[in-house]
Formats: C-alpha cells, structure tokens, sequence
C-alpha cells in the first residue's frame, strides 16, 4: 500500500503548480500541445492513454472507494496490509491510503480530448463524436465517484497546461454543482454517441453505458439530494433507452467474468486487464499463494482451487466476510462465482477465497489476476429499473425475478419475489444487488443510496449522529498538495 499511495502522490505532484520549484521543466501538455493533436491517430492515442489511467484506478482504489468500507470483507490468512482501516471504518486523516490524485489525472485527460479533438479534422464525424462523448462520459463518472466519495470536490474543466495557479489550484466545489455538471456532461454525450452500439470488447464507454450511469446518478439524487419522483422517470427513462441495446443476462453466472469470455453480451462497461499488458487487479488479495496455501485439505479442494500462482500473485488478505457469506443460499448460483470456501480435511473452516469472478487465468503455471473489473452490466439495469419503479410506487417484481431467475436455475419457482410494501421492496432490491455485485465495488455506494450504511455495516452502527463518516476524510497528503482545500467536517 506504501508504493500505491506513493504512486497517486507523485501522480497529483506533476499536475500541481506547488511543484514547480522543484522540477523545473515544461509541463507535457504544453510541449505536446504543439505537435500532437493533429491527426485521429493522435485522438485515438489519447482516448486509450485516458483509460488506462481509469484502469490504474481499477487495480484497487475503486473497490475501496465504492465497496472496502461496507461489511461485505473481513481479514484471511495473511494479515491486512493495512485494508482493514476501510472495513473497520478506522479511517483517519493520516492513515487512509486512498485519495484523488489518480481520479483526477483520468479527469485531466478527458479535458484535453475534449478540448483539442474538436480541432482536428477527422473524415468521419461520427467517429469524432463518439471520441468526444467517451470523454464526456469518462469526466462525468470521475466526478460522480469523487462526491459520493468526498462530497464537495476541486472541479476543473479544462487541462492543465501551464503553471498559472488559478487553473491549478482551485478551492471545494458544491456538491451539487459537481453533480449539476455531471448530468450536463451525461446529457452531452448521450446526445453526441452516434447510435447503441459496443466497440469490440466492451471496454470503452458508449451510449448504453453512459445512459446506465445517468440512471444510477439520477437515482442518487432522487435518494440523497430531494430529486423524488422527477430523478426516479429519469433514471426510468434512462433504462428503458439502455434496454434498447444488445444486451442480455448470460445464462451462466460465472461465464459473465471469464477470462476467455470478456465483453460478453452481458458487459456494459469493463476496464480491460490482460495477461502482459496490466497488473494484477484487487482479486488477488482474495486468494492464495504458495506461502499462505493450506496443507491440510483435501484432494478434491484443491482441484477446485486449482494453480495458485507464485510469488505474491495472491495473498489472501481478503476475503468475503461470514456474515455475507451466510446470506447466500446453496441454491444461488452466484455463491460459487463469488467465493469458495476452504476447509480442512476435519471439515473446519479455514478461509474463503475469490470465485469466478476474480479468480483469473492460469498461463504456464501461474495464475494471473486479470478478470476484467465490471462498472456496469445488465443485471445492474435490471435492479436498477426495479429501485426506479419502487421509488414511482410502481411493481419491480418483473425485474427482480429476472434476476434471480439467472441466479436460481431450476428451482427459480421457490425464489420468486413478490411485490410488497416500498419498504420490504427496497429491502429485496437492495439484498439482491448484495448477492448480484458482491466484491464487484458497488455495495458502499447501495448502503449510501438505500440509506443504510448505520444498519448494516457492523463497524458503524450506532454512530448515526455521526454523519462524516458517510465521506472519506481528504486526507493530510492531498491538504499538503492543494493549499485551497479543506478537510471534511469531522475528519479534523
């Protein structure tokens, strides 16, 4: 964890002006400024360097952020490597290691597409505008996940080029006018996406994804900010456009997070992770290695176990907790796809490992944590449609019983949801996208929307009063780098 909040660090130390008395050179923006920018090649460059900066992000800081400080981990078999601070919610202005600096290096390679591709002439229109709305798509889920996270957040719309402080350093924005610009830079980009379709892989945003996310935002602030009825058709409408794509719940849970199956039909967004090309993504926390494998179990585990790699490709210092493992039945399908548990040959319980969701590829003997890391797939549509419709006090059963009709198989019959009170719906919906997206860094977001996070999550409840605690605190390195940010209230 040293070497990655050193890295996010350094990140933000070469977009900030204070470090300009210590490295005297140009910024690259502007040396780049002149020469690139000129052809789509050029565009196309800096669209794939803008998501792999996303994917640096999806190697841990996301999971975090949208899932470590919720009740669904708890400690294995190597000890904690200090992630326990997020699921203790034992946070604090020193000690937390994760902050914004990577977010805002994605954000500031969207500006500068969505400043400089307009200048370029690119014979075809459509794929100028499918370049541009990506970005646009991009910079609107980068704020999204920064206030949910942080609350009030520096909002920077343009590149940054040069070393004049007022472009850089730039105080807290309202909340509300970082989600204002979110839903501008969502409308923009749905209006700019040429038509429904996925490029290959579905790893790139498009139209379904970006309509996905204007869903889940709308429903934030249908929840959170007195949208009410108006955010709920919103999103509702948002979803029933999304629906119009060629999208579709696979019949095999597990193949949804193949390795040789990615971008399925189920894949709205991903963030790619390929063997030689990235690095090994948050799952391998949830598994083992040679050092930490257990002896004592039996031949028929350790098939299923299978390789476990080498080195400190997994290091079991993770895994889902025994209290969300419990809520899962032995009919759910989606209980092999998230975690396995192990046992001695005494039959004692001695840790759970990743699933299929996480559990990743075998390449010459070495087991390589590259599933890709799921933003959004059509089960979140389903149960999103559902919370939509609960929230316009109308029937969600259709779509939570699609749901589970995939996680459930033959004896679906035994599981169907039937409509009930707002209340005992929300409750089902929200209980299901536990069992849907466990691991997948959803459910802290869910706890925060549902208004839930002093009920269910263990290391909070009773601290209702306590409202800070739903924002991650900035922290003392990221306060030593923006002279005009504050601390959360609370976090002091």
């Amino acid at each position: 964890m040293k070497k990655i909040t050193a890295y996010i660090v350094g990140v933000l130390c070469l977009i900030n002006a204070a470090c300009k008395s210590n490295i005297e050179v140009d910024p690259t923006s502007v040396l780049t400024s002149q020469t690139f920018w000129k052809t789509e090649s050029d565009a196309i460059g800096a669209l794939n360097g803008m998501y792999v900066n996303l994917r640096n992000e999806a190697v841990l800081n996301l999971f975090i952020l949208g899932e470590g400080r919720s009740q669904t981990m708890s400690q294995a078999l190597a000890g904690t490597v200090g992630l326990d601070i997020f699921y203790l919610n034992s946070l604090n202005v020193g000690t937390t290691s994760v902050n914004w600096a990577g977010l805002y290096k994605v954000i500031d390679a969207a500006n500068l597409i969505i400043k400089y591709v307009p200048t370029i002439n690119i014979a075809n229109a459509n794929s100028q505008k499918r370049i541009l709305a990506q970005a646009y798509t991009m910079r609107a889920y980068v704020y999204f996940t920064l206030a949910k996270a942080w609350g009030d957040v520096p909002m920077r719309l343009e590149p940054t080029e040069g070393y004049d402080p007022k472009g850089i350093q730039v105080p807290r924005a309202p909340v509300a006018d970082v989600i204002k610009q979110v839903k501008e830079d969502l409308n923009q980009a749905i209006s700019l996406f040429p038509d429904n379709s996925f490029e290959a892989g579905r790893n790139k945003w498009n139209k379904a994804g970006a309509n996905t996310l204007k869903a889940e935002v709308y429903l934030w602030t249908a929840r959170l900010m007195s949208g009410g009825a108006a955010d709920y058709q919103t999103a509702l409408t948002a979803l029933n456009e999304v629906q119009t794509a060629d999208l579709g719940l696979l019949d095999n849970f597990s193949n949804v997070f193949s390795y040789e199956n990615k971008g399925n039909r189920e894949v709205i967004m991903s963030v790619r992770f390929q063997v030689l090309e990235s690095d090994n993504n948050y799952y391998q926390y949830m598994y083992l290695n040679s050092s930490n494998s257990p002896s004592n179990i039996t031949q028929d585990t350790k098939n299923v176990i299978g390789v476990i790699g080498t080195g400190n490709a997994g290091n079991s210092i993770m895994q889902v907790a025994a209290s969300v493992r419990s809520q899962f039945s032995d009919d759910d399908t989606r209980k092999a796809g998230t975690f396995y548990e192990i046992k001695s040959t005494a039959n004692a319980f001695i840790t759970s490992i990743i699933g299929a969701k996480g559990n990743g590829t075998v390449v010459s003997g070495v087991r390589h944590f590259k599933n890709d890391v799921m933003l959004y797939r059509y089960s979140d549509v389903l149960l999103m449609k559902a919370e939509a419709k609960n929230g316009l006090g109308q029937d969600p059963s259709v779509e939570i019983n699609a749901v589970r009709a995939r996680a459930y198989g033959a004896v679906k019959q035994a599981y169907v949801f039937v409509n009930g009170t707002k209340e005992a719906n929300d409750a089902a919906i929200l209980k299901e996208r536990l069992l849907e997206f466990c691991t997948e860094g959803k459910y802290w977001w869910d706890l925060r929307r549902f208004g839930k996070v002093f009920e269910l999550v263990p290391s909070l409840k009773g601290k209702d009063s306590d409202t800070y605690l739903l924002l991650f605190p900035i922290g003392n390195s990221i306060i030593s780098l923006e002279p005009l940010v504050v601390e959360n209230t609370g976090w002091k």
